[in-house]
Parts: C-alpha cells; sequence; structure tokens
C-alpha cells in the first residue's frame, strides 16, 4: 500500500474537492436541498431527511478514516475507554520528539521507541470486540454516524454502521509492518490484512512539520469495497442512483414511508 503522504497538496485538495461534490450529489438524489445538514468534524458528511447520519466516501485509491493529534487523543473518552487503546496511541505520538527539527537529527531512536508501541496496538487489536469497538469509533465515531455510503461505480452504496464494523471486525488480519529493505524499521505500523493482502493501516505521520506527531487510519478503496461487497449482500434499490446493502435496506429511507 503506498503511503498517502506521497500525494500532493494539490491532489489533496482536489480529493476533498470531489468529496465535496459527491456528498452534495447524494444529497440531491435524496430529497435533500443544496444547503443540506452536514456536520464533517463528526463525520456527519450528509444528514438524510430521517436524521441520519452519513459518512461519505469516494474515490479510487484510499481513504483517510483518521488524521488526529494528541490533543485528540487526551480528550476523547471512546478511545481512552477502548482498554488501552487510546493510551497506546498516545504513547505512539510521544515517541517522537516535541518538535520535527528535533526528530530529523535523530529518526533512528525515535522510530525504535515506536515498535513496541505499535507491536502492543496489534496485540490488542487481535481481540474481535476491542477491533469492532476500534472501527465503531474511527468509521462511525462511535455511533453518531448510521451509515458509510460510497461512491462506487457512478452509484451511491448504503452500507449500515454494524454490517460495516462486523464485515471489518471479522475477516481483518491484524499484524504490524515489517522490514522489507535496508534501514527499514519493522513495527512502525499496524496493518489490516483481507485475503493476505493489506487493505487498511495504521501509521505515525512524520514526514513533514504540517503533520508531525499526527496518528493516521487509512483504507485501500478497491480493498475495502471488495470486502464490503462480498460480506453484505445488495438489498434493493432506493433509487437509480441509491443502491442499499444489508442492514441498510431496513433503515434507509424512512421518511418515504
Amino acid at each position: 500500500m503506498k503511503a498517502l503522504h506521497g500525494m500532493s497538496s494539490e491532489a489533496a485538495s482536489d480529493m476533498r474537492r470531489r468529496g465535496h461534490e459527491d456528498a452534495l450529489t447524494f444529497a440531491l438524489s435524496i430529497d435533500l436541498d443544496k444547503d443540506y445538514k452536514n456536520d464533517p468534524q463528526a463525520k456527519k458528511d450528509v444528514i438524510d431527511p430521517s436524521g441520519d447520519a452519513h459518512s461519505v466516501k469516494s474515490g479510487k485509491k484510499k481513504w483517510q478514516v483518521f488524521l488526529y493529534s494528541l490533543a485528540r487523543f487526551e480528550s476523547d473518552d471512546a478511545f481512552a475507554a477502548m482498554n488501552g487503546i487510546g493510551g497506546l496511541l498516545e504513547s505512539s505520538i510521544k515517541s517522537f520528539p516535541a518538535t520535527f527539527a528535533e526528530y530529523q537529527q535523530n529518526k533512528p531512536e525515535a522510530k525504535e521507541r515506536l515498535r513496541q508501541f505499535m507491536r502492543q496496538l496489534a496485540e490488542k487489536l487481535q481481540d474481535k470486540r476491542r477491533l469492532r469497538a476500534f472501527f465503531d469509533k474511527s468509521l462511525f465515531n462511535a455511533g453518531e454516524v448510521n451509515y458509510l455510503t460510497v461512491r462506487h461505480e457512478v452509484k451511491f452504496r448504503v452500507f449500515a454502521r454494524k454490517d460495516i464494523v462486523a464485515a471489518l471486525a471479522d475477516n481483518l488480519e491484524v499484524c504490524n509492518s515489517v522490514a522489507r529493505s535496508a534501514g527499514q524499521v519493522p513495527e512502525q505500523k499496524v496493518i489490516f490484512r483481507y485475503k493476505g493482502k493489506n487493505l487498511a493501516e495504521l501509521e505515525m505521520r512524520n514526514d513533514s512539520t504540517t503533520h508531525y506527531r499526527e496518528v493516521r487510519l487509512n483504507m485501500l478503496t478497491p480493498r475495502a469495497m471488495e470486502l464490503l461487497l462480498e460480506k453484505i449482500l445488495f438489498v434493493r434499490k432506493f433509487s437509480e442512483m441509491v443502491y442499499l446493502y444489508g442492514a441498510a435496506a431496513k433503515t434507509f429511507g424512512r421518511w418515504k414511508s
């Protein structure tokens, strides 16, 4: 999986723009106006006419699920209550010096400190209940968001929170990254694999002053969609643009009834 930090600021800006456009298109396709309600800070890209929130994803390569600094983990009770996950994420960040300049002076030392915490994170996430809680928090802000809605092959595919969390937790293998060439340091990431291939990765972002000492969770879009479409069955169309999967078919569109 290629790291997202290889993306230029222009490309990242273009991705955000397309994300906003897809959210607007989805909103209009479910009877909302252009001034639809949302709350991006809480992952609520679109709030539908029933009052349910959707995290709208698009793109052909990667989803950035989150990019959080130390302050987020220190203030977020849900991560703190996840049986040590929040504490390990804080420790991962604190493995690195306070400034980017200090880090550049001795990168190997910081990376060596990080290893134990990434190893412990992978060990804790072997527990399926803890893994479900982690994905529920990461993708749905621990229940504040009801659906993951993905623009895939033009159509919007709507998945219920509980189906997504179960599909990911039940089918992903959790492990650490390994050193594949001289100079690399192992156990710098937590890797989530499906069918032996990397689907998502949890890593420290330390490649620039802008995003120094931040934890990022990325998902590779084609592999994520492969898993979701295999494990969560298509049930019915809401419209020619909106397809409903699994439990979403029972709950989405209630304003029409």
